[in-house]
């Protein structure tokens, strides 16, 4: 019987992890928020009255067997006219949750169209929004300011919540109770990961789950987000949700990228960007064993020129095989190169 993983995070971060899963002998299940108001996602949303589609296309097309060019097709981003700046995918998964009558009806037509090998569901199909709680006291609303907001980067974020509660969406919890292993991230910790967490019911089947859980630790930090953030930071803010000493595993790079990147990531981000676990991190008590090793990508990631949201897109990323072999790793521990798990 098939192994059942499920992961829990964004689109961009999912996708080389998806991407590197695919062609294991595993079931595999992607969780996506829904809290996503930014660029063709937001613009649908407001709109047409739909769920953003956008993280859920982006995991849609890492899992897909379809050809070659239908993959491309739903990545193609239109660069003029009154669809500048929407990309195919999204909407055709906007288009079918019109059709459909909802948006995981729509995403199970989506996948059936793509061939995807596993599943996509929604963290929620409620309308979710998220407050962004800053430093000072003062809160925006609205995921899209995480990145294009002076006031996070100046001030800070303190923490985020849902403006609203809204209920899991039934599938994802059973998914989630049915797991051998839950994989969260990688992805912004506040974007991507947490808003999963705030909603109803996710982060307590996580905590009652008697899966393995791995965190697969962001390549880099940002500012405003994540100043100075190490490995055991982003765990104990994961903690704050699904208990503490939950986290099994922390998959974690320890490899620089070509210095004329992280200079360029640096100027942006500040120094101090890299999470890369320390020596002391390394060997301190915890409850967790971090999987340390290059999961670094050296391949150059090309943005369209309709993505009105491309300078905000990291270009520091994980390579998917090398992720890919590091959870199929830890499932299976019968992986052919060796891992340095301390």
């Amino acid at each position: 019987m098939k192994k059942k993983i499920v992961t829990i995070g964004g689109g961009t971060g999912q996708v080389p992890l998806l991407s590197g899963l695919k062609d294991y002998p595993y079931d595999i299940t992607a969780v996506v928020t829904m809290a996503d108001n930014g660029g063709s996602t937001g613009r649908l949303r407001d709109e047409l009255g739909v769920l953003p589609p956008g993280d859920a296309m982006k995991c849609l097309v890492a899992l897909s067997d379809a050809p070659n060019m239908l993959r491309t097709l739903m990545n193609y981003r239109f660069e003029d006219g009154g669809l500048k700046g929407h990309s195919m995918g999204n909407l055709l998964i906007s288009a079918l949750e019109k059709v459909n009558g909802s948006f995981s009806q729509g995403m199970h037509e989506a996948a059936r169209i793509l061939r995807v090998r596993g599943r996509v569901l929604p963290s929620s199909e409620g309308d979710m929004r998220l407050n962004i709680h800053l430093r000072d006291g003062s809160v925006l609303q609205g995921e899209t300011h995480l990145d294009d907001h002076p006031h996070v980067r100046d001030i800070g974020i303190d923490h985020v919540t849902l403006a609203d509660s809204v209920q899991a969406h039934e599938e994802t919890i059973h998914a989630i109770e049915d797991a051998d292993h839950i994989i969260i991230g990688p992805g912004d910790l506040y974007g991507s990961i947490t808003p999963n967490l705030l909603v109803d019911g996710v982060a307590h089947a996580i905590a009652a789950s008697s899966a393995i859980c791995i965190l697969v630790s962001p390549l880099t930090n940002k500012h405003g987000h994540s100043d100075g953030f190490g490995v055991g930071n982003y765990v104990r803010s994961l903690e704050v949700h699904i208990g503490e000493g939950r986290l099994d595993y922390v998959i974690a790079n320890t490899m620089s990228p070509e210095e004329s990147v992280l200079e360029k990531y640096e100027s942006a981000e500040g120094k101090g960007s890299l999470v890369i676990p320390h020596e002391q991190e390394m060997a301190q008590e915890r409850s967790y064993r971090i999987l340390a090793g290059d999961f670094l990508s050296r391949q150059k990631h090309d943005l369209s020129k309709g993505d009105a949201l491309a300078a905000t897109r990291a270009f520091i990323r994980h390579d998917s095989a090398k992720l890919g072999a590091a959870v199929a790793y830890l499932i299976d521990y019968g992986g052919s190169d060796p891992f340095d798990i301390v």
